[in-house]
């Protein structure tokens, strides 16, 4: 006869998170998140993390992401988050579910993001109900036999990569840079290799048929010295310091959306499309009656299709709205520079 012997042995438990207030939730940037409290399962402590704005693909999801938040974690420790939408009320059975799965090895390891549903696909749906929606998360934890997990050596916490932080180091040291930018009559001294390897305008420019190939000094026109400066900042460190300042006073919210939309032209130029993005959050975060006109403008000049559509939203979405922007400097210099603007408003507005 023959003995079955589990190899292996699970432990899962079962969450359901309520998300109120969706709409205001989107505000979040993408890499933003909300953080559920603690959960229990398999004897170890989590948190979900829920992303409203989750951009992966080219696409906004609803994510989630798993969070080891045990302060002791003695060997590594396998888990699972499956997650679904339910109906609150249980009328409509729960949608298809997803899961993904990780290893975690000290406190606040995170998990694989699981994209849920598409942000556009969540209004529309049954589960979405009042500005809220219910996902149910399940944690499963793999528990080992004992006598393999006593065998198991101490396990060595990876350190979080600092990739970023060198290549942050390298540019301000000037180590090694064989190649110079006259911006604006600034000099700034850079690596060809790590711009090539960033942006495939200077992988063009300095490894294809170009003039700039075998040049070694560049100079940029049509771009003010601090804009290069934030941008080659950004293709090293994948971080711009300049857009996550803090609004203190109005001069310098305003001075950050100059920045911001400075960015975005220089993205689009040199194919920087994750910095694109960015800077299209931060203008749409920033938009009101005195910015709205330029923010559409250059949305439309330089293909951000969501960013204009949410300009066009704000404008048209009452009579005030309109009437304000109309009486601004801002939109009477757009309509001398950019007369498509006024066209595509005016399809907004019949088709509203």
């Amino acid at each position: 006869m023959e003995t079955l012997t589990n190899l292996t042995n699970t432990i899962s438990a079962v969450h359901l998170l309520k998300i109120n207030g969706y709409s205001v939730t989107r505000a979040l940037g993408c890499s933003e998140y909300i953080s559920s409290r603690r959960l229990a399962a398999g004897g170890y402590d989590w948190e979900v993390l829920y992303y409203p704005r989750y951009y992966e693909h080219g696409v906004y999801w609803i994510a989630l992401r798993l969070m080891f938040m045990s302060k002791e974690c003695k060997h590594e420790v396998k888990a699972a988050l499956k997650c679904q939408l339910v109906h609150e009320a249980q009328i409509y059975l729960p949608s298809g579910s997803k899961s993904v799965s990780s290893k975690y090895t000290g406190q606040r390891d995170c998990g694989p993001a699981l994209l849920l549903v598409k942000q556009d696909d969540l209004p529309g749906s049954n589960y979405f109900i009042g500005d809220s929606f219910v996902v149910e998360c399940t944690i499963t934890v793999l528990r080992e036999p004992q006598e393999a997990v006593t065998n198991v050596s101490p396990n060595v916490s990876n350190p979080c990569c600092d990739l970023q932080m060198h290549l942050g180091e390298l540019l301000l040291s000037e180590k090694g840079a064989d190649v110079t930018f006259v911006v604006a009559g600034e000099s700034f001294l850079a690596h060809k290799i790590i711009l090539a390897a960033r942006s495939p305008v200077f992988m063009a420019e300095f490894f294809g048929p170009m003039k700039e190939s075998s040049s070694q000094c560049v100079e940029i026109k049509d771009m003010e010295a601090s804009v290069f400066k934030a941008m080659l900042h950004f293709i090293y460190t994948g971080t711009s310091p300049e857009l996550d300042q803090q609004h203190v006073v109005s001069d310098s919210e305003q001075d950050i959306t100059t920045m911001t939309q400075h960015l975005l032209v220089a993205a689009d130029r040199y194919g920087l499309d994750r910095l694109k993005l960015i800077c299209q959050e931060r203008l749409h975060d920033d938009i009101n009656v005195e910015t709205v006109a330029t923010t559409l403008a250059f949305a439309e000049q330089h293909s951000c299709t969501q960013l204009k559509d949410r300009c066009i939203e704000f404008i048209i979405s009452s009579r005030a709205n309109l009437d304000a922007v109309l009486a601004t400097e801002g939109y009477k210099l757009v309509i001398a520079s950019c007369p498509s603007v006024l066209s595509t408003l005016l399809r907004a507005a019949v088709g509203r």
